[in-house]
């Protein structure tokens, strides 16, 4: 699959994966735990779109290399409270196995967007 293609379709799904942490984190019990994990869930997993987003405007290649980076990490930040959920069972973890498995493939679609881009820009360097 070539660079490009992988952040239009990445894009896509990290809206959809938002979309989908909704529903979910409106499911969690109404206790301070809860609360405290919904709260970084929303904020996490909803903002990896939002950086990719701003990549797609991105005034360079190392802009958008940062950006993608900053999505990289929000997509692993809310992996670790999914798991965290699953793992306290606050939500049962068979609900939670769809979002966790989109999350993992979103994270290594998101590392090999800044290998390649760091490879392009390397390249481009080194050819000047």
């Amino acid at each position: 699959m070539q660079s490009e293609e992988l952040r239009i379709g990445i894009a896509e799904r990290s809206i959809e994966f938002a979309v989908r942490i909704i529903p979910m984190v409106n499911s969690i019990p109404k206790t301070p735990a809860g609360y405290a994990i919904a709260s970084q869930i929303v904020r996490s997993g909803t903002s990896i779109g939002a950086n990719l987003q701003e990549a797609q405007s991105a005034s360079s290649k190392k802009d958008f290399i940062h950006c993608v980076n900053i999505a990289l990490k929000e997509a692993r930040e809310t992996y670790y409270w999914l798991t965290l959920l699953s793992r306290s069972q606050l939500i049962p973890p068979k609900k939670l196995c769809l979002l966790l498995k989109e999350n993992d493939e979103i994270i290594r679609i998101l590392v090999t967007i800044v290998k390649k881009s760091r490879n392009n820009s390397a390249l481009l360097t080194r050819n000047s």
